[in-house]
């Protein structure tokens, strides 16, 4: 698909390609499909005679848009590996990830620079950080320079053959890990391709009609099939009127955006999909009855995307424990392992994590069993709560703690003494929701949870963390403790990528 987006973005070169919305939330061209493959041109002719060759990595900064967007392009036709860098893992990560990924050049915008540099402190307070960029290599600038910045990287004429075969590494995705041992998702163009290509095949993006979305996943396949695509805009009230006003064929948000955005009353229109975290059918249900056709919960992994949907009508009429995300999508096998985790293969796996064997199937890290061929969730297997004699997984009942009035629900483990664990519900209610109403709405759940009843309930916004925003659990288990007077856990890592 990355092969032929550049053809496909010639044939009406004067049509809108990535539009934003500006503070009324109307919406303008930031780049029509002409100005979009000519930036792409360029800009592998620039890396190109910097001298960069197939094979290489280059380390990626740039914020999302036509910036990115056309130098991940450039970077496809000359057969680089992108590796991403992700602001929000912390400078000392990432200068570990780095060095694993040993990037050859490093392309920056400058607010990227500028939360590595002068702006650090601003930046400490939303917390993104890098580390100074030139610790990992070579640094070139894209878009406008300011002072301060590395020098610039401008789109230039010249040659920039095209290379790089199916089964060369494409891009580098950093995921879990530490300093000591960070981890890295490699996929190779032929599963890269096969991923876009199964977005396509789930959102069926129309030519013409605008797609709201900010991802490369979703970029790629909608202008590829004619569709332009409007960014999302960061303030959720804006957000609701570019929704209103744009009224997109289909809206990708992740669970926090779109919980932020309904807190607004919009008027939806068209199909949404949402995941990079739980979503739960009320999220779900919430966004058909703002207006939405439809609605999807999309469960979608670092090492393979995407893997499962579910719509929300679906999803509404599963009454068993634990959380449906549906039937695999095509050409994904997916079974469950002697230990009750999920394991999953299909064209769009990842081929191997950096400095490691290839791998045939991809350990989800998710307890699962398989329902009628659906998946159901019961949670990670890292998160499990060991209470008396019980192991308890969360994911296996916080869906039924998601009664109206909810926004997100966790369950998470104080240490009680002696390796036990109290299990702490943490419930954060819809914007105006009243505390005293939604324990009542709860009693009756809580009674029914028989063996994974919480000892205690706490009413309060659960941490989130990560550039999707999923639910901290690490930080939530240190809240219930500071709130129910029990030791502050350890932390323990987890989570979907």
């Amino acid at each position: 698909m990355l092969n032929e987006l550049a053809a496909v973005l010639r044939r009406h070169p004067d049509r809108p390609a990535v539009l934003a919305a500006g503070p009324t939330g109307r919406t303008r061209t930031r780049a029509t499909r002409g100005e979009l493959a000519d930036l792409a041109d360029g800009y592998a002719a620039a890396l190109h005679h910097h001298g960069l060759a197939a094979g290489d990595t280059i380390g990626v900064a740039v914020r999302p848009g036509p910036l990115a967007l056309s130098v991940l392009l450039a970077a496809h036709r000359l057969g680089l590996r992108v590796a991403v860098l992700d602001p929000s893992a912390g400078p000392d990560v990432l200068t570990a990830r780095l060095a694993l990924a040993r990037p050859a050049l490093v392309v920056a915008d400058a607010a990227a620079q500028a939360v590595a540099g002068w702006a650090r402190p601003l930046a400490d307070r939303a917390r993104l950080a890098l580390p100074r960029l030139a610790e990992l290599g070579p640094v070139r600038t894209v878009g406008r320079r300011l002072p301060g910045c590395a020098p610039a990287l401008r789109p230039r004429s010249g040659p920039a053959p095209d290379r790089g075969g199916p089964d060369d590494d494409a891009v580098i995705i950093f995921t879990s890990g530490t300093t000591s041992r960070p981890r890295a998702v490699v996929h190779r163009r032929a599963g890269l391709d096969a991923g876009m290509r199964a977005v396509a095949d789930l959102v069926r993006p129309r030519a013409g009609a605008p797609v709201l979305g900010g991802t490369f996943f979703v970029l790629v396949p909608a202008l590829a099939s004619g569709a332009p695509v409007a960014l999302p805009a960061r303030s959720p009230r804006v957000l609701a009127r570019q929704v209103a006003r744009l009224r997109p064929q289909a809206s990708y948000l992740t669970p926090p955006q779109l919980r932020a955005l309904l807190a607004q009353r919009p008027r939806l229109s068209g199909r949404f999909y949402s995941g990079s975290a739980p979503v739960s059918a009320t999220l779900l249900d919430r966004a058909r009855r703002a207006g939405a056709e439809q609605a999807w919960g999309v469960y979608a992994l670092t090492e393979l995307f995407p893997a499962a949907a579910v719509e929300a009508t679906e999803k509404a009429a599963f009454t068993g424990d634990g959380d449906l995300v549906g039937a695999p999508l095509p050409g994904v096998d997916a079974r469950v392992g002697p230990d009750g985790r999920l394991l999953l293969t299909g064209p769009g796996q990842a081929h191997r994590y950096l400095g490691e064997e290839p791998h045939e199937l991809v350990d989800t890290g998710d307890v699962a069993r398989l329902d009628g061929g659906r998946i159901v969730l019961a949670g990670r297997s890292k998160d499990m709560i060991l209470r008396g004699a019980e192991n308890i997984y969360p994911g296996l009942y916080e869906p039924a703690l998601h009664v109206p009035g909810v926004n997100l629900a966790v369950l998470v483990g104080v240490p009680a003494g002696d390796g036990d664990e109290r299990l702490v519900a943490v419930v954060e209610p819809e914007p105006g929701t009243d505390p005293g109403r939604l324990r009542g709405a709860l009693d009756p759940v809580l009674a029914r949870m028989g063996a994974a009843r919480p000892d205690a309930l706490l009413i309060a916004p659960v941490p989130t963390s990560g550039r999707s925003r999923k639910p901290d659990r690490a930080a939530t288990a240190a809240l219930a403790a500071a709130a129910t007077g029990r030791p502050v856990p350890s932390p323990r890592r987890g989570g979907r990528g």
